[in-house]
């Protein structure tokens, strides 16, 4: 499962929070209410995250392996 506990993390650490996220760069509330419930979200917004927070994809998201992954 990919877990976004970290982008919580980096985003208490920087300026920013889900308040200018929303307001400043126009991200939709969906998109965090998708991170703060480790549901999917697109590349793109993983890149505006990265490019928001000046931060490597690292400091976003990470995989946790997990039972429930999808059997290949």
């Amino acid at each position: 499962m990919i877990s976004y506990g970290p982008f919580w993390q980096t985003l208490r650490a920087s300026k920013e929070s889900t308040y200018t996220l929303i307001k400043d760069h126009h991200l939709s509330s969906a998109t965090i209410d998708k991170l703060r419930h480790n549901k999917s979200v697109t590349t793109t917004t993983l890149n505006d995250l990265c490019r928001i927070l000046n931060c490597p994809i690292e400091a976003i998201a990470e995989y946790i392996p997990s039972d429930d992954d999808q059997m290949l």
